[in-house]
């Protein structure tokens, strides 16, 4: 009796296919485990107690004639910083999260995980923030690397992101096909 050779073309098709899905598995193991924790953990932020993202605050009013100007803020919040965190870290700002609603503004820094939530018309701190949702996220797409090592480009995050996607891409690609190609096989039997 022979071997069909259209059975012995997708049976090496097959072994192949795992072949690439058990190495990739293997090679890229601590980068989908990197990947899929820090987007669970970011995922749940808004429910993790304040401890992925901290609570918003709420300030005295609402009413944005109210207010100090932003540069009053800025110079407030660089203050407390230094007095309330570390005097050593950079006031460099990466961002300011106004929240009108909650009558606050939140200073976001460009080179640390620190953040501030200020009191927009008293200037008041009402809250000092390790920003752990930002670092995680910097984990989550590689950018972490280029903060810390590379300058605050984007080289090493395009490269991570690519390889993470276009993996998790073939992995699933193989994934199904492993699935998929003994049911065809049985089929054609």
């Amino acid at each position: 009796m022979s071997i069909n050779p259209n059975r012995a073309d997708q049976a090496k098709l097959l072994r192949n296919v795992r072949k690439v899905h058990r190495t990739m598995g293997a090679t890229l193991f601590l980068l989908f485990l990197l990947v899929s924790i820090t987007g669970l953990l970011l995922g749940w932020k808004k429910h993790s107690g304040g401890w992925v993202q901290a609570e918003t605050a709420t300030g005295s009013s609402s009413d944005l004639n109210n207010w100090l100007p932003i540069d009053s803020l800025y110079n407030l919040a660089s203050q407390y910083l230094h007095d309330s965190v570390d005097a050593g870290l950079s006031t460099e700002l990466d961002k300011i999260d106004i929240r009108a609603d909650k009558g606050i503004a939140k200073f976001i820094f460009t080179h640390h995980f620190w953040g501030l939530q200020i009191d927009g018309a008293t200037g008041q701190l009402l809250k000092v923030e390790q920003r752990r949702s930002d670092f995680i996220e910097k984990l989550h797409d590689g950018s972490i690397i280029d903060m810390k090592l590379l300058g605050n480009g984007a080289v090493f995050k395009l490269i991570f992101t690519s390889v993470a996607g276009l993996s998790l891409l073939l992995f699933t690609i193989t994934g199904f096909w492993l699935w998929y190609g003994p049911k065809k096989m049985r089929r054609e039997t």
